[in-house]
């Protein structure tokens, strides 16, 4: 495999419902081991340099029959999955009994040939890796229960939710400092030198199989963040950060295996820091879905050295559905800005064609839902435009937008650049429910004198400019409502 490339484009599938709907399609069981190959000639073409293939690793029973008996999670899996029944619910990939690839799935022999077949294609494999939290059933709770964070017999009469008994020991449910615990995992601390000792071991083994990691609620580990939610029950705090222990022990071993943080609460920059090549971008999919142009322009002045390390999305399994989550057209805009900015990019297996619903991570199947064709096209169209090497090794730029007396319309457009010798691409979004103009100043000199073609990559349609006028006034644009330019420059 040749070096990861910088800025990647990362898909995120389903392991088990993707294999689960395959079976189905095909009529015999399917597993990581036998997919059959234009399946991943399909992911192939969707211009993918990383899979990531969540929820491989064995569930806990114990985690299943807790999760059955939660009238909350119940009601969830019947609103995403109306003829649900407890065959469906596999248990939570977050809830892991052992760091070996289920055998439903295939096992780890399933794993390495999925591997095999991606990398002859050319894309990278990320697994999940959950640090905060193991199941009641994993080997270390009889192994090593000083591993966990413990409490007492009042604990457990005080708080049964945060609290549970095992074997004569009362262990902490893992949890984060806002909400209630998840009672189907137990709290590892994460202060423990014999558990930061083990876990490095476990990552290790981990990297010999695929080629990065997307670490689950990231910040939870770290030092203050845990002192603050366990206080004294954790020990001491160490004088080393927890990823700075883990990080590059791995890496010593694997220099090119990636770790991805899923961060919140503005931890990002101090995990950028302590060694993650790439942490969520929550804030950005938060303005775009609240806010408006000018709030997401301010935040894309972050340094480029920050924004380089941000994995932008506008879908996960965490959150809705982009079709859901944002208002029809305003999700193709914020699509294309999520897309065209520095930093990895991360979709959904299911976000191209338009799926509404939600579905628990515990679910083996969802329910079949028609395809949106239409976006799906625009999608495909704007993959294959971002696949141009220049959004990979080029130079990105934010412009500056204008306007002129009487017209704050301007004040809805989002515009950048990416660029490298001859190569100059200009992305402008209207993020308004209006039609809009103005002016886009581009960057450089070397417009001027001679005309430009300007091939627009998801509109199907071709401008042609003057350089002098560009570089000195702008380019004027008009955009109806949520709509975009993609705009490749050719000399005329």
């Amino acid at each position: 495999m040749e070096p990861w490339k910088k800025n990647p484009v990362i898909y995120e599938i389903n392991t088990w419902v993707w294999l689960n709907e395959m079976g189905r399609q095909m009529q015999f069981p399917i597993t990581l081991a036998n997919v059959p190959g234009e399946k991943w000639d399909e992911l192939e073409n969707l211009r993918m340099d990383a899979i990531w293939l969540m929820g491989v690793w064995e569930r806990s029973p114990r985690g299943v029959t807790i999760s059955n008996g939660h009238a909350g999670n119940l009601e969830d899996f019947r609103r995403a999955l109306p003829d649900f029944s407890f065959a469906d619910n596999v248990g939570s990939p977050y809830c892991i009994k052992r760091y070996k690839v289920d055998e439903t799935l295939g096992g780890d022999e399933g794993l390495a040939i999925a591997r095999e077949q991606l990398a002859r294609r050319g894309i990278r494999l990320i697994l999940d890796f959950v640090p905060n939290h193991l199941a009641h059933d994993h080997s270390w709770v009889e192994e090593y229960p000083d591993y966990f964070i413990s409490g007492n017999k009042e604990d457990l009469r005080d708080d049964p939710v945060t609290y549970v008994q095992i074997n004569g020991y009362v262990f902490a449910c893992g949890k984060d400092p806002y909400y209630p615990a998840w009672q189907d995992v137990l709290q590892v601390n994460a202060f423990h030198p014999g558990l930061r000792e083990a876990v490095i071991e476990t990552v290790t083994l981990i990297a010999q199989q695929c080629d990065g990691v997307r670490c689950d609620m990231a910040m939870l580990m770290m030092n203050d963040i845990f002192e603050r939610t366990w206080g004294k029950r954790a020990g001491p705090k160490p004088i080393y950060e927890y990823w700075e222990e883990l990080i590059p022990a791995v890496k010593r071993s694997n220099p090119e295996f990636i770790f991805v943080a899923e961060a919140y609460w503005d931890t990002e920059w101090t995990l950028q820091q302590q060694g993650f090549d790439f942490c969520y971008d929550k804030r950005l999919y938060d303005r775009l879905e609240h806010s408006n142009a000018e709030e997401i322009r301010l935040h894309l002045l972050a340094d480029f050295s920050y924004q380089s390390k941000m994995i932008r999305f506008i879908e996960n399994h965490d959150e809705p559905r982009h079709v859901v989550a944002f208002q029809l057209g305003k999700n193709r805009a914020a699509t294309v800005i999520s897309s065209t900015l520095p930093g990895a990019k991360l979709y959904h297996e299911g976000q191209f064609d338009g799926r509404k619903i939600k579905l628990p991570v515990f679910l083996c199947r969802r329910p079949d839902e028609v395809a949106d064709f239409e976006l799906r096209a625009f999608c495909q169209r704007l993959l294959q435009a971002i696949a141009h090497p220049v959004f990979h090794d080029g130079y990105w730029q934010l412009c500056e937008c204008q306007g002129w007396p009487g017209n704050s319309s301007f004040e809805n457009l989002l515009s950048w650049c990416w660029y490298d010798g001859d190569d100059r691409f200009l992305i402008v979004v209207n993020y308004s429910p209006g039609t809009v103009q103005g002016r886009v100043k581009i960057p450089g000199s070397d417009l001027r004198s001679q005309n430009w073609r300007m091939n627009d990559s998801l509109n199907e349609i071709t401008f042609e400019r003057n350089g002098d006028e560009m570089h000195d006034a702008g380019l004027y644009v008009a955009l109806g409502p949520w709509n975009c330019h993609f705009l490749r420059f050719y000399p005329v």
